[in-house]
């Protein structure tokens, strides 16, 4: 509040016929200091705002001074927070008032100040509307709201603005139709109103606005037809951009007029039809992006007039045809972004050679011959993506001194030949797929000491035609975390400077033929997630150091040479869900220990010589030996009576229990168990009486029961006829879950069955289902319990049970479920997301839902390569609520760098990493 003896002096200096210009200025330090008041956090911004000398306000941070009057208030980037009081209007002569960058918020409102000339609101939380008296502000030229909280219809008083150039509404919340009598603000040379919630047609009144420079409609809003094509009369225009925003139709050909244009971006739209030829005329052009549309027909020839264009992208279309050879002749072209349409025939061989181009992605089309030998002429590549083509030929030299190179992605294709030297080694690399190709000869080793290729993270070789050793400078590879060598024809041994590579989360070296022993120095890989080994040569102990790597999730030594014992030791990795020990030459008792009794009992087959509890081979058995010198054929008979006596012996059993069966009727019932247990068939069906019943569903009805050990079951009566009819899922879950063990994951103890019923015996679990937290009648979104380790496409899938209280399959229909529902009801907008958030999510502001919605549809992308990893996922939950763009990532970064980088991407989108690098 402002304290009455503040008003009172405000009073008496502002009525007061014979005031000085002193007493004037001290009005407005008064001002000022009233103003200072509804801040928070001052110190030390304003800490020179000394109020008890009000005589030094022209010395204050952000305040100028003219004829003893305050002209220019600028409090921008100081972050400030609190409220903007209404005594502002009291500063009657101020011609500047910048309040930007500041995290104020409230409602806002500036009247009176006849003066003012221009006016920065920008980058703070002010709400509510803007519908001010403007037509005090007589002289205002320049009005910024851009990203505020703003909610309400656009502002139609702003017409009183006779001489305002500079328009800026966007990255707000106004909703409703763009007002048709905006095209009388003639005065206007910048307009924005993106990023907002609009909606309906982009009134063609707009095209009067012909003092237009600058015009940014697009993002969040969602325009019904297309654009109007009196946007053909501003003549004057050089910036437009109407991407994002849901425009149909065709590309007018007027838009060929605006001859000073120097951007065009109408990216991530569904307008259709070919591109104009008239657009070549617009020869000033320097950024040209018409992605993610449905365009068709070919590149126009006229394009052929554009000397200043320095980014091209036109990918995620349906153009066809030949990539024109004057594309490569465009001399400033920095960024060609072609990938994902029908192009066919060879890629310009001259391309590169104007020195300038640092973008290449020519992904996913029907290019055939071979890479230019100059994309690189004056090494200023940066990233090289021709993945999924019909590429042949070898890789060019060239690029084996390209040191600009950060990303290379040419799997897929049919490039044969060596790997240019020195080219994995690039200093600046970070990534590089190489896979599915015919790539042959060694990988050298490094042989530039003063190359150091710190930087490499994920390096894909696999699913070539790569043989001889692999060399010891792989521990140059300081940072890669993703190692992929599968598939080729590689042999020696590992070498032991593979233990060097502390970040490493992913190896594959399987299908190879790598020999010797596996290097101890793996267990300093203490980071790795996946390993895989098999497939290859390999001899030797399993060395125990392996336990050393804590995290290790995937396990695969299978179909090596590999001896003696399994270390007991890798059982102690928590971790490890999966593992695969079969068909080598181990021996020795299997550990029952740790996690070795969840493994799929497949993990050991195809060693005779192992043996243990867990194999139901028992290890006292004293094997037959045969002494040096005895004859193969005495062996043989021996090995032959063996399995004689063995098949004699199965048989009686066999006859045996099938007289047992026949002699106990139809109500016999028999009981096999997966381990170990301490109660009879009798305790089972003890268990099933009303009063147990926990449970009832499709499948048949669960009862909880207490054993004579203490022990607590959960007893399955599935419904059907037993072992006479179909099983109603009896068969898959036992295939399943007899076969599976992990801590995660509820025990099946034993089965029991007669010829009218089946039962499955579980171990009892107090906390019930995941499902039944999810949907359950409690907080499970508001307990923020989901923090076990999963599959980030499962992990997407939680969130959206979570963000909807619906269950992921059985309520949408045959065939469709949460995702596909999802996908469907939303069509990923944003204004429909709020209609399937659960009602029950009261707590939960409708932001942090909606960043929840996006990050779930990002884990459940189709395509794997698309998800983000989970060391990513909580990334993007912990930086909630700022996001920012890599501003090299696209076309449209050159406005979203500064605008609209505040909200979430729609979520139908291909994500920011793809639209630039391809898939």
């Amino acid at each position: 509040m402002v304290p009455l003896i503040v008003f009172a002096l405000l009073s008496l200096l502002g009525t007061s016929s014979s005031s000085s210009s002193s007493s004037s200025l001290i009005s407005d330090a008064l001002v000022l200091a009233t103003l200072k008041q509804g801040f928070e956090f001052t110190d030390p911004a304003l800490s020179s705002w000394d109020v008890s000398n009000l005589s030094s306000v022209c010395s204050w941070v952000g305040i100028k001074c003219s004829r003893g009057r305050v002209l220019m208030v600028n409090l921008s980037d100081l972050n400030l927070c609190g409220s903007i009081s209404s005594v502002i209007s009291s500063l009657d002569r101020l011609v500047n008032l910048s309040l930007a960058g500041n995290n104020f918020t409230g409602r806002i409102e500036i009247t009176n100040l006849t003066s003012l000339q221009s006016l920065n609101i920008s980058n703070n939380q002010f709400n509510g509307g803007l519908n001010w008296d403007y037509s005090i502000l007589t002289n205002l030229e320049v009005f910024d709201a851009y990203n505020n909280n703003f909610t309400a219809l656009l502002p139609l008083g702003i017409l009183s603005l006779k001489k305002i150039k500079y328009l800026d509404l966007g990255g707000n919340f106004f909703y409703g139709r763009i007002p048709a009598v905006y095209g009388n603000l003639f005065g206007l040379e910048y307009l924005s109103l993106a990023g907002n919630d609009l909606h309906g047609k982009i009134p063609g009144e707009l095209g009067n606005l012909t003092n237009l420079k600058q015009l940014y409609l697009g993002y969040f809003n969602v325009f019904e037809g297309g654009i109007p094509v009196e946007f053909g009369n501003l003549m004057n225009l050089v910036h437009l951009d109407l991407s994002s925003c849901e425009l149909d139709g065709r590309i007018p050909h007027q838009l060929g007029n605006l001859k000073l244009l120097d951007t065009l971006f109408l990216q991530t739209n569904l307008l259709s039809g070919s591109i104009p030829k008239q657009l070549g005329n617009l020869t000033s052009l320097v950024n040209l992006d018409l992605s993610n549309n449905a365009l068709t027909g070919e590149i126009p020839f006229e394009f052929t007039g554009f000397k200043l264009l320095s980014l091209l992208n036109l990918f995620m279309n349906r153009l066809h045809g030949s990539i024109p050879d004057f594309i490569a002749d465009l001399p400033n072209l920095e960024t060609l972004g072609l990938w994902m349409n029908n192009f066919t025939g060879v890629i310009p061989q001259k391309l590169g050679q104007n020195g300038k181009l640092q973008l290449l992605d020519l992904s996913s089309n029907k290019l055939t011959g071979t890479i230019p030998r100059g994309l690189c002429y004056s090494n200023q590549l940066k990233i090289l993506i021709l993945l999924k083509n019909f590429l042949f030929g070898p890789i060019p030299e060239g690029l084996g001194t390209c040191s600009s190179l950060t990303r290379v992605r040419l799997g897929q294709n049919y490039l044969n030949g060596s790997i240019p030297k020195g080219f994995l080694y690039l200093p600046q690399l970070n990534l590089v797929e190489l896979h599915s190709n015919y790539l042959s000869g060694t990988l050298p080793e490094n042989g530039n000491s003063t190359s150091n290729p710190a930087k490499l993270s994920h390096l894909n070789l696999s699913n070539n035609l790569l043989s001889g050793s692999l060399p010891f400078s792989l521990s140059n590879f300081s940072s890669l975390q993703i190692l992929l060598l599968s598939a080729n024809q590689f042999s020696g041994q590992i070498p032991p400077s593979i233990g060097d590579l502390h970040q490493l989360l992913k190896l594959d070296l399987s299908r190879n033929s790598l020999s010797q022993e596996i290097p101890q120095e793996i267990g300093n890989c203490s980071h790795l997630t996946y390993l895989d080994l098999s497939q290859n040569n390999l001899s030797g102990l399993i060395p125990s150091e392996i336990s050393y790597i804590r995290i290790l999730n995937y396990l695969n030594l299978s179909r090596n040479h590999l001896n003696q014992t399994i270390p007991k030791s890798i059982g102690s990795i928590k971790s490890l869900t999966v593992a695969d020990f079969s068909f080598n030459d181990l021996s020795g008792k299997l550990p029952d220990s740790g996690q070795f009794p969840y493994f799929n009992a497949s993990a050991f087959a195809g060693n005779p010589q192992l043996c243990g509890s867990l194999l139901n081979n028992p290890c006292n058995i004293t094997t037959i030996t045969i002494k040096p010198g005895k004859a193969p054929g005495d062996f043989k008979l021996i090995f032959a009576l063996g399995l004689l006596v063995c098949s004699l012996i199965f048989a009686a059993a066999a006859i045996v229990k099938a007289r047992s069966f026949k002699r106990g009727g139809s109500n016999s019932w028999r009981m096999t168990a997966f381990q170990k247990v301490e109660f009879t068939i009798a305790d089972v069906l003890e268990c099933m009486k009303d009063c147990n019943e926990i449970g009832r569903g499709g499948a048949g009805i669960v009862y909880v029961g207490k054993m004579p050990n203490g022990e607590e079951i959960a007893v399955k009566r599935l419904l059907g006829m037993g072992n006479n009819s179909h099983d109603h899922g009896f068969r898959a879950e036992i295939e399943t879950l007899g076969n599976i063990r992990h801590r995660n994951i509820v025990r099946l103890l034993a089965f029991c069955s007669n010829s009218q019923t089946n039962l499955l015996v579980y171990e009892y679990m107090r906390n019930g289902s995941l499902g039944e937290a999810l949907h359950g009648k409690s907080e499970y979104a508001y307990t923020l319990k989901v923090d076990e380790k999963s599959d980030v496409y499962s992990f997407g899938v939680v969130l959206l049970e979570l963000i909807t209280g619906q269950r992921p399959v059985g309520d949408f229909g045959d065939g469709v479920d949460i995702v596909q529902w999802t996908k469907m009801t939303t069509n990923c907008r944003k204004e429909e997301v709020i209609h399937i958030v659960d009602t029950r999510l009261t707590a939960v502001p409708p932001d942090e839902s909606l960043h929840m919605f996006f990050l779930a549809m990002l884990c459940v992308q189709e395509n794997s390569l698309e998800r983000p990893t989970m060391r990513e996922v909580v990334q993007m939950l912990s930086e909630f609520p700022r996001h920012t763009m890599n501003q090299s990532s696209s076309s449209s970064a050159l406005q979203l760098q500064s605008k609209n980088t505040e909200k979430e991407r729609d979520c139908s989108k291909v994500p920011p990493n793809v639209l630039i690098y391809g898939i």
